[in-house]
């Protein structure tokens, strides 16, 4: 016991600069920690008889109703049979490994001729000519031994059936995603194992169900927000468990996300965006007219800030829980505060991650404006920048928001679990 006094007599002389919770050394709330290396278990947090009845309320009232909406809603919009796909866009492709290259004949034409060797499709195993970008008009030249992808125009001579495409870079991409998932699951074991199941669930949602239905005519905000909510409540709890520390994160998540569809939607219109600055909006829209444009906007937006929402407010809920399990006797105002000062860093670094990203995305066009020297205003009220600064601040005010929002809910969760504890004697 001496000692255990003396090194409360040494923490009490660091000062008083600010109010901060109580963490006690020694022994914890009946989970066996606390024998000087101040490790706390957060799955008592998850067990708490106090905490479970109260998540239950917030999962009967918040959770379950806008679940069940999104379900139902995803049946109702689900695309269907019949597909999305445009026949006369459809062209058919093949790939082949490039055996030989030489110039063309007619030097007019400054290009080179690639024997290429094809790998699939109807004239798999035979050697074709396929006319490529001469070496001093691209970048990335054809090279022998390269894979490359041809567009096949059917009906015609095998010498000019096949046309160059682009480069083939499947495999560096696959070998890319094999390095990524390794790298994943060697770091988080069973739970990066289970976020990679999230990745492709995410991957199935978009391909299967939020492209199709937006190209189908459904309204493409409803449609981003119905897959995003889904897409979130299989993350949050295939990633980390159905437990109460996920179903705040989740609650967390999809009210920042419902702040970021008003914002993302307001000022979409507000400034007037069209939609039409964004790349291959001007294509999607001669293949499907009816395609809402500055919706789809507001939904890109919606869909970029998920994986970004996903990380603070698992990142805060988590936070909470380790100051709940480390102080079962933390007030509402307490956990609320240590919460936030937690969430300060870490959202001022995601924000600029996030502003960053968008202006990356934007950096050929900034550099085009760069080059003409125009005044910033000028630069900045072009739709195609404008569009950039709309996607980064809406989403970044998106990720504001769902600090404050988790870390409420985790505290109202969490607070004050010391009353309702049985003691028990030394």
């Amino acid at each position: 016991m001496a000692s255990r006094h003396a090194g409360r007599r040494r923490a009490d002389r660091k000062g008083n600069r600010r109010p901060a919770l109580d963490i006690p050394s020694g022994h914890g709330h009946g989970h066996g920690h606390g024998h000087g290396d101040h490790v706390v278990d957060t799955s008592v947090v998850n067990s708490d008889a106090v905490v479970a009845r109260r998540v239950r309320i917030v999962v009967a009232a918040i959770l379950a109703p806008l679940i069940t909406a999104a379900v139902v809603l995803l049946v109702v919009l689900w695309p269907g049979g019949g597909g999305v796909k445009v026949e006369s866009y459809q062209t058919s492709t093949a790939r082949g490994e490039v055996t030989a290259v030489k110039a063309c004949p007619d030097p007019k034409d400054k290009c080179d001729l690639a024997t290429v060797k094809l790998s699939n499709g109807p004239d798999k195993g035979k050697a074709v000519p396929i006319q490529v970008p001469s070496a001093s008009q691209t970048s990335v030249p054809v090279k022998v031994g390269q894979s490359v992808m041809l567009g096949i125009q059917d009906g015609a001579p095998l010498d000019q059936r096949y046309q160059y495409v682009d480069h083939d870079r499947s495999k560096p991409l696959l070998i890319l995603a094999v390095i990524f998932a390794i790298a994943v699951v060697a770091l988080s074991r069973w739970r990066g194992f289970a976020a990679l199941i999230a990745l492709a669930v995410t991957a199935v949602m978009l391909t299967q169900f939020i492209l199709p239905a937006i190209l189908k005519g459904s309204n493409p905000l409803v449609v981003a927000v119905v897959g995003g909510a889904v897409i979130m409540t299989i993350a949050v709890f295939l990633t980390h468990g159905i437990n109460a520390e996920s179903s705040i994160a989740l609650a967390g998540t999809i009210a920042a996300l419902g702040l970021t569809v008003l914002l993302g939607w307001f000022f979409t219109g507000f400034s007037q965006l069209s939609g039409l600055a964004s790349d291959g909006a001007s294509a999607a829209k001669a293949f499907a007219p009816n395609l809402d444009l500055p919706g789809l906007l507001t939904a890109g937006m919606v869909i970029g800030a998920l994986g970004v929402l996903d990380d603070v407010t698992v990142t805060q809920a988590a936070a909470v829980w380790e100051l709940s399990a480390a102080n079962p006797g933390a007030n509402r105002r307490e956990l609320v505060a240590a919460g936030l000062r937690i969430g300060r860093t870490h959202v001022a670094s995601v924000v600029n991650t996030l502003v960053l990203a968008y202006a990356g995305a934007a950096m050929p066009v900034l550099l085009v404006f760069a080059i003409q020297g125009l005044p910033v205003l000028s630069v900045i009220s072009t739709e195609t920048v404008a569009v950039e600064i709309v996607r980064g601040l809406v989403g970044s005010l998106g990720i504001i928001a769902a600090v404050p929002l988790t870390t409420a809910l985790a505290a109202m969760a969490v607070a004050d679990r010391s009353r309702d504890l049985v003691a028990t004697p030394e």
